[in-house]
């Protein structure tokens, strides 16, 4: 088994049990204190963007104004679809619906949890980041109302990539290929349509979408790696319980 693998299976193979105090230990060395390290290069990148590199952002918004001549009725409404798949209500929803349907299926709620952690962990660098840096947004017609937080990065990005892209991982647990391949490839998509939508409605220049994807990327290995598993299920902890198995989800949910 390659190490990615492992690292993809790295729940199914240890199905051990964590206490809370070993969940809280764990979300405060391997996520916090990276995310507090990953908050200082994003909002080191937005003060160069805003400051010393500020050209490049006139140089951006070359592509903002290409893309409002490309805008035609079909695709203003096709990229609003788009779009809401990001926005704060579509993710927590979905966060919430997942999470409950994974912990009823497998009855790990410390697995349940790791679109939550994601998506949590992507909303604190974005909103503590924007705070910081204060970027303007495009100067072009917005097809949507503004949000209060400042252009740079990119939240509904950021939000979009982490959640879809850790329901991605999740669905590695998928027996059957052809049904893992599509959900999958679709779950990977979404985030790219998002990332199109907020630049062709005028929200975000190319570096803010750019940098609120990377936020979402490494929030989710945060996300994926935050509680401490054994490659192989050889821990003497208590082991959660077995798997309701389907015929399209694996079983390895319960111990092996």
């Amino acid at each position: 088994m390659t190490d990615l693998h492992r690292w993809l299976d790295r729940y199914a193979d240890d199905p051990s049990r964590p206490t809370g105090r070993e969940v809280g230990r764990d979300l405060a060395v391997r996520v916090a204190a990276p995310a507090v390290a990953l908050w200082a290069v994003v909002v080191g990148v937005g003060l160069l963007l805003t400051g010393p590199w500020a050209a490049f952002g006139d140089r951006e918004l070359a592509l903002n104004e290409w893309f409002v001549e490309q805008r035609t009725a079909t695709m203003d409404t096709v990229t609003l679809w788009w779009s809401n798949a990001g926005t704060t209500e579509t993710v927590i929803g979905l966060c919430l619906i997942v999470g409950a349907v994974v912990w009823w299926r497998t009855r790990q709620w410390w697995y349940a949890i790791v679109p939550a952690v994601a998506v949590a962990t992507q909303a604190a660098v974005f909103m503590l980041a924007a705070l910081v840096v204060g970027r303007d947004r495009p100067d072009v017609p917005r097809l949507d109302d503004a949000p209060p937080t400042s252009s740079f990065p990119s939240g509904h990005s950021g939000a979009s990539t982490a959640l879809y892209v850790t329901l991605a991982l999740m669905a590695h647990r998928i027996e059957r290929t052809w049904l893992r391949v599509i959900v999958t490839v679709v779950l990977l998509v979404l985030p790219a349509l998002v990332a199109y939508s907020r630049l062709y409605r005028g929200m975000h220049h190319l570096s803010d979408v750019a940098v609120g994807v990377l936020n979402g990327l490494v929030c989710t290995v945060l996300a994926w790696g935050y509680l401490r598993r054994t490659p192989a299920a050889t821990g003497t902890s208590e082991v959660a319980g077995p798997t309701a198995g389907t015929s399209a989800v694996s079983p390895t949910g319960g111990a092996r």
